[in-house]
């Protein structure tokens, strides 16, 4: 079983069922409303909506999967790779390896729904930025309970050249029009037995070949994805839900960096492929999204 946010008609978008890749069933609600809910509760309207009636739908209406006030959270430095990466870039070094070794790990705002981009939408790079890269990660699906009820395929996409400038204009460089991406679907967490046995995969497409590819597991994870949940939650609560991205160990070596054109192409174990198209900078990025007629508006 996995979820979709899919467009029914011009007016109604409703959270589709599927199995193997056909829809049986859907929900005529919106998807934080459902992340309201209990686990238990919401897998049993789940259970009860999937009637096996298969039925078409373009993979044009699909939209990622958030919406309303869900908002998206993402913790860093929470792969010995990331932390390498980190202190290659930075100016003051020292502050990866403690944050990695500390009690606390590192919690950030990334972006509410209206700017996450689904899948085939394009995400962006900055236009001030002279160092870019993607960030694939297994990103919770959290409700407002702070129980984990599902996971999808994030895309955080970050400026090293910024951050690595001065560790306090991270904001600048993890959260602006078109730095994140997630989708194309859900999959409910009791569909999946060990998170930290999915394999991730990303390759980057430049002029028609692959430029870089490499895939890592789950498994090689510092932090427990319950620890990272329990610090999100511990002062704060998300009454739509929250998705949290947890962190990458798939960062292109210097001087890589991603340029307009190139396509991202992430695969997580039992979710999915997650594509999407790179721009530069915020014009193309809103170009892009309104000829993709706003999918998530």
């Amino acid at each position: 079983m996995q979820l979709i946010r899919y467009r029914l008609s011009s007016t109604q978008t409703v959270v589709g069922i599927t199995e193997d890749g056909k829809l049986v069933g859907y929900i005529p609600a919106e998807l934080h409303t459902l992340l309201g809910l209990r686990s238990e509760e919401l897998r049993t309207r789940l259970e009860q909506a999937a009637q096996g009636q298969v039925a078409a739908f373009s993979a044009a209406e699909v939209l990622a999967p958030i919406d309303g006030d869900t908002e998206v959270w993402a913790a860093g430095v929470t792969y010995k790779r990331s932390m390498d990466a980190r202190r290659e870039e930075s100016e003051t070094p020292d502050i990866y390896s403690k944050v990695y070794a500390a009690d606390r790990p590192e919690l950030f705002f990334k972006a509410v729904a209206r700017r996450v981009s689904g899948q085939e939408q394009p995400i962006a790079v900055r236009a001030d930025s002279t160092w870019d890269v993607p960030e694939p990660e297994l990103a919770l699906v959290i409700n407002a309970h702070g129980e984990i009820v599902g996971y999808t395929v994030g895309n955080d996409v970050s400026s090293r050249s910024i951050e690595g400038e001065n560790p306090l204009y991270l904001p600048q460089a993890k959260v602006y029009a078109g730095s994140c991406a997630l989708g194309p679907a859900i999959t409910p967490a009791w569909e999946i037995t060990d998170p930290y046995s999915l394999t991730m995969y990303m390759t980057i497409e430049r002029n028609g070949e692959t430029c870089w590819t490499g895939q890592t597991s789950v498994g090689n994870l510092h932090r427990r994805l319950d620890e990272l949940v329990e610090y999100l939650y511990r002062e704060d609560d998300f009454p739509g839900g929250a998705i949290l991205c947890t962190g990458t160990a798939l960062v292109p070596e210097h001087p890589f960096t991603l340029e307009g054109g190139d396509t991202v192409n992430i695969t997580i174990d039992q979710i999915g492929t997650l594509r999407n198209l790179v721009v530069r900078g915020k014009a193309a990025y809103k170009t892009g999204r309104s000829n993709g007629a706003e999918k998530n508006e």
